[in-house]
């Protein structure tokens, strides 16, 4: 009965948005007229209103939706979404600056003279304008307006001419800053979370461990991972629209003829085309710039996007004197900030350490200078035509949407938890055939038809949270969810141009002539379509597309993860066994020289230290070639594990999704309290269920082929292996650079502990004739000094003695003597032991060092050198399979 209600909860929601009801309204009307169906019909036939629910009541799911409505963006750090009406308040000032018609004119004039050249300014005008107002029907409208007329004089055919217009202004939905990619980042965040969860249970269930080690999690994404990822297929969308523009003009030159430019190409012409292109780039650069540099975060980057706009729409709709002086301001000012930080340290915090407080001074100068020209410019747009008023206006509208549908969205999500519409697509999604890829071409497919009726936004929180954790647990596509994320995002932007409810379609019908016929608009979008599809397939076979950019700026980032961090560990390997052989002569050679040196000089526990390191080093070849052994062990066995892995894998899904039906039972058995007639028979029906369900999951249980417990156990033996050989290689060559790498910086460090020898003795020679108090005052600044000086512990240890002697609960004067002794004994020995190594040991351990550096010792870096960040990046771009480790 419960599927009944499930479908009933779908129709009404496609009969309410049919009807034309607001989505923020059609979406929790729908939610609450069903669940308040179920619970009438489960009391009026059985006296039991929850019979009709997984589990718990009507009141528990009509609340849910909010409960985690609030659970999730009451948080603090969730400011994810603030991004949107900043960025929404920057697309429409930029879009009541006229900036799309300027750009549309001067682009006319640049790319005419080109085949099909007018077609092709659209595209890059719809690029231009997706990267700063990102507003798809005023986008559409004012190409509709502008281009579309001029290229219906110029003969272009009404499918090309009116297909270019409607892909073009939807380029809007996946170039960022894109407001469909912030909100699909804040859906795949709590998808990620539910994978996690997922994927942990399965790791469980296939192993027994009790935790899963994180490099086998699932990679999360943020808005601004979401920018950069879609950064490249946009632009690559946009490469297959000029293209496809420009083959139909030289194969069909007469429906896509060249435009005689108007004019000359002068000085003044490449004036106006500076004053039309170079702003919105700027602006472009500033926000996107920004982000991936690291700069800033989403949310900071549409608050530069915010202001920028209002800097450019002082100049554009202001005719008077000073037009251009509130910009050029505020781009000297930045200029000159940007100056000022690299000649100061700006940091106000530690102004009292810097001293640079001129630098500081001339920075709030330049600061408030900037926040006047911005007052200046905001003051423009308040007072011509009221545009500040209007544009927050629908700015506020437009946010205030999204927020409700958000709302509303969620509380339809929990109506079809609750009529446990989840289980039946995740048991749906894994019964089919091909694994993740049948499980994903199922899920782009039903997107892509869900576009020809409803919005992005509708999909974006609707279909998302549902689907996304089901293919983000995956561990054998282990895709990213910024990868996932951008492929959704590339299949909702043909909602806009799909009939019959594409609104891409409207808006251009509503500003269109009558002389275009609707027929051949819908012609027009099929090979933009085509073409989107195309990009899907091209972004889908090729992760690195989506994943490189951001990984790229996290690993070079001034807070990128350290060579440590678990994600990283497989990539790490590989350029180890890249690297390392090509080393070994060099290494050896350098051991060499390290055995053949006199070390007399060297303390006995340092010359332990060092023969130990040696003889690491020397046994690290043998250990990595066991470890590629191991690897290769496990390579040679795949083949035939892996097939029998996956079945038995499917066997084990269907046994989970028996078992969350199981526990949907028990707890609604447990619901069922009391022993009126009604209560009792409601038990024996979910006892009975439960039984039938206990049956079910045995039955599954049995198709287990019987080989399967031998050949997993032989399987994870060689894993274990190698995991054992990895270890044998890390722990004892790691201990060894780190000893090379301390042992160079500690004989480096001669000259420091020369210089402070005079003041030790000094300090020894007082003992017993200064003030005890102040001298041993005196001794622990001594000591605080030597923390950051490598290899003095030993003489720190001999100062505390000394402070110890003096006022320590056992002081005294012989003691106090004594320490004193120990201690000038303790630096002259450093010192001397220092010398000589350092004529004799210094250059070897450092060169070994740096040759081994980012080898042996990469993992002990605090961050990777660029090369090898890069060449990481390019690593961990690629999705690699891990089900073989569950």
């Amino acid at each position: 009965m419960e599927l009944v209600f499930l479908i009933l909860l779908i129709f009404m929601m496609m009969f309410a948005l049919g009807l034309g009801y607001p989505v923020a309204f059609a979406l929790p009307g729908s939610a609450i007229v069903t669940i308040g169906l179920a619970a009438g019909t489960g009391w009026l036939f059985l006296s039991d209103p929850t019979a009709f629910f997984m589990h718990g009541s009507a009141v528990e799911w009509l609340s849910a939706g909010v409960t985690n409505f609030r659970g999730i963006y009451w948080e603090a750090e969730r400011d994810t979404l603030i991004a949107i009406p900043l960025f929404v308040f920057m697309g429409i000032m930029l879009q009541r600056s006229k900036i799309a018609e300027e750009l549309l004119v001067t682009m006319a004039k640049l790319f005419g003279g080109l085949p099909g050249g007018l077609g092709i300014s659209v595209v890059v005008v719809g690029a231009l304008l997706a990267a700063t107002t990102g507003i798809v029907g005023a986008t559409v409208v004012a190409m509709g307006l502008i281009s579309l007329p001029a290229m219906m004089r110029n003969n272009y055919s009404q499918p090309l001419a009116t297909g270019s217009v409607l892909a073009s202004g939807t380029l809007g939905q996946i170039i960022p800053p894109s407001i469909v990619l912030i909100i699909l980042a804040d859906q795949l965040s709590s998808a990620t979370d539910q994978a996690a969860q997922l994927r942990t249970a399965e790791y469980r269930e296939a192993t027994g461990a009790f935790s899963m080690p994180s490099e086998l999690g699932v990679t999360s994404t943020s808005a601004g991972d979401m920018f950069m990822g879609a950064l490249f297929p946009g632009l690559i969308l946009v490469g297959l629209y000029i293209v496809f523009i420009l083959g139909y003009a030289l194969l069909r030159p007469q429906n896509a003829p060249s435009v005689p430019i108007e004019g000359r190409m002068d000085r003044a012409f490449w004036v106006e085309v500076f004053f039309a292109v170079v702003p919105p780039l700027v602006l472009i650069l500033l926000v996107l710039g920004s982000i991936i540099a690291g700069v800033a975060t989403v949310t900071q980057a549409g608050a530069v996007g915010a202001a920028g706009a209002i800097l450019m729409a002082g100049y554009k709709i202001h005719e008077g004197r000073f037009r251009y002086w509130p910009a050029t301001i505020a781009m000297a000012m930045l200029v000159a900030i940007y100056l000022l930080g690299e000649a100061f340290n700006l940091n106000i915090r530690q102004l009292d350490r810097s001293g640079d407080h001129l630098g500081v001074g001339l920075a709030v100068l330049a600061v408030l200078a900037l926040l006047g020209a911005l007052g200046w410019s905001t003051l423009r747009t308040l007072r011509i035509n009221n545009t500040l008023r209007e544009v927050m206006i629908e700015t506020a509208k437009t946010s205030s949407l999204v927020f409700i549908i958000l709302l509303g969205a969620a509380m339809l999500i929990s109506a079809f938890r609750a009529f446990g519409g989840e289980v039946m697509v995740k048991d749906f999604l894994g019964s089919m055939p091909g694994g993740f890829w049948g499980q994903f071409i199922i899920v782009m497919v039903v997107i892509f038809l869900l576009g020809f009726f409803l919005d992005f936004i509708e999909i974006a929180i609707v279909v998302v949270p549902i689907v996304a954790p089901i293919l983000l647990m995956n561990p054998e596509a282990n895709i990213t969810a910024v990868w996932l994320g951008v492929m959704i995002g590339l299949n909702i932007q043909t909602s806009f141009l799909t009939p019959p409810f594409g609104f891409a379609l409207f808006y251009l019908r509503g500003v269109a002539d009558s002389a275009v016929r609707t027929i051949n608009m819908y012609k027009g979008v099929i090979p933009f379509i085509t073409l989107q599809l195309v990009a899907l397939v091209i972004v889908g076979f090729n992760p690195p597309i989506v994943n490189y950019l951001p990984a790229r700026v996290q690993l070079l980032s001034e807070n990128a993860p350290p060579p440590r961090n678990p994600r990283l560990q497989h990539c790490v390997e590989e350029l180890l066994h890249r690297d390392l052989p090509a080393q070994e002569t060099r290494v050896r050679a350098l051991l060499a020289e390290l055995d053949e040196v006199d070390r007399a000089a060297l303390p006995d526990g340092v010359e332990r230290d060092l023969d130990e390191a040696i003889a690491a080093y020397e046994d690290s070849f043998g250990l990595l070639a066991e470890l590629r052994a191991a690897s290769d062990a496990i390579e040679a066995a795949t083949p035939a594990y892996r097939p029998l892995h996956r079945e038995v894998a499917d066997i084990r899904r269907r046994m989970q999704g028996i078992d969350t039906r199981i526990d949907a039972q028990e707890r609604a058995l447990r619901d069922q309290r009391g022993d009126a007639p009604e209560a009792v028979a409601a038990r024996a029906r979910i006892e009975e269920r439960i039984g039938e369900l206990r049956a079910e999951r045995a039955a599954v249980a049995d198709t287990i082929p019987d080989r399967w417990e031998a050949e997993q156990a032989a399987f994870q033996d060689l894993v274990q292996a190698e995991t054992m050989a990895r270890n044998d290689l890390r722990r004892p060559t790691e201990s060894a650079y780190v000893t090379i790498r301390d042992m160079a910086r500690t004989i480096e460090a001669a000259d420091a502990f020369a210089e402070l020898q005079p003041r030790v003795e000094e300090l020894a020679a007082e003992v017993n004739v200064a003030d005890d108090r102040e001298l041993a005052s005196r001794v622990q600044e001594l000591e605080s000094e030597l923390a950051d000086l490598p290899g003095s512990n030993d003489l720190r240890r001999a100062l505390s003695d000394i402070r110890e002697g003096l006022t320590g609960r056992r002081a005294s004067a012989e003691a106090a003597a004594d320490a004193a002794e120990a201690a000038v004994a303790q630096i002259a020995e450093d010192v001397a032991w220092r010398r000589a190594a350092g004529d004799t040991l210094l250059a070897s351990l450092a060169a070994l060092e740096e040759e081994t550096r980012f080898t042996l010792g990469m993992r002990e870096q605090s961050r990777m050198e660029r090369d090898e960040a890069l060449e990481v990046a390019r690593c961990v771009s690629n999705h690699r399979d891990v089900s073989l480790r569950f």
